[in-house]
């Protein structure tokens, strides 16, 4: 497996390229990202949302229109890629698949596990391809997403918390900004975060 990485916008929201057996999974193209996308892949098969904040979906409908691969987007954010409160500007997109909570796909062979950590927004999920973790705005290192914005819940990213603790695996983290991390790594902060929230 390789991955690509590339900051986007002014929030600096970290667009993926992971390969896997000579295929590209596009990890939530943020503002801009279609020409660094578009230069990097060779064999694209699906755009895949953490979540559905403008700063990581801007550019869904342009490469939808341009590669013809299906979008994944967890359901209970799909109203967000059509009506952001922050960017009424932003170009709307609309998912081939509505992910349900922790569904696991086979995408022309490989594996994709969404597992849904709500919070920071109602659809707020991550993302796992081989040993790799996509944590969108769930899990950064040593920090976790904000839950003051529209449709976010401080109860919901406790018991989100709560979940990620039960992980009894370990796989390297890539957030949706920042540097990686590890599951195990943040796990021995959920506590003070369930705590502190």
């Amino acid at each position: 497996m390789k991955i690509k990485v590339q900051p986007m916008g002014d929030y600096q929201t970290n667009c993926y390229i992971v390969t896997v057996d000579g295929k590209d999974f596009i990890i939530d193209p943020g503002i801009g990202a279609t020409e660094w996308v578009l230069k990097n892949i060779t064999n694209p098969v699906a755009i895949l949302n953490t979540h559905g904040h403008f700063d990581h979906v801007w550019s869904n409908a342009e490469l939808q229109e341009k590669l013809h691969i299906p979008l994944y987007t967890p359901k209970d954010d799909v109203m967000l890629l059509r009506d952001s409160a922050w960017m009424p500007n932003l170009p709307p997109s609309v998912p081939d698949v509505a992910v349900n909570d922790d569904e696991e796909f086979d995408i022309q062979g490989v594996k994709v596990k969404f597992r849904h950590f709500p919070g920071h927004c109602p659809g707020c999920s991550t993302i796992e391809i081989g040993d790799a973790m996509f944590s969108g705005d769930f899990i950064f290192e040593r920090s976790i997403g904000r839950y003051d914005f529209p449709y976010s819940s401080a109860e919901d990213m406790k018991k989100s918390l709560e979940k990620f603790k039960e992980l009894d695996y370990d796989k390297t983290v890539y957030p949706g900004h920042g540097g990686t991390t590890t599951i195990k790594q943040e796990q021995q902060y959920a506590d003070y975060w369930i705590k502190n929230i």
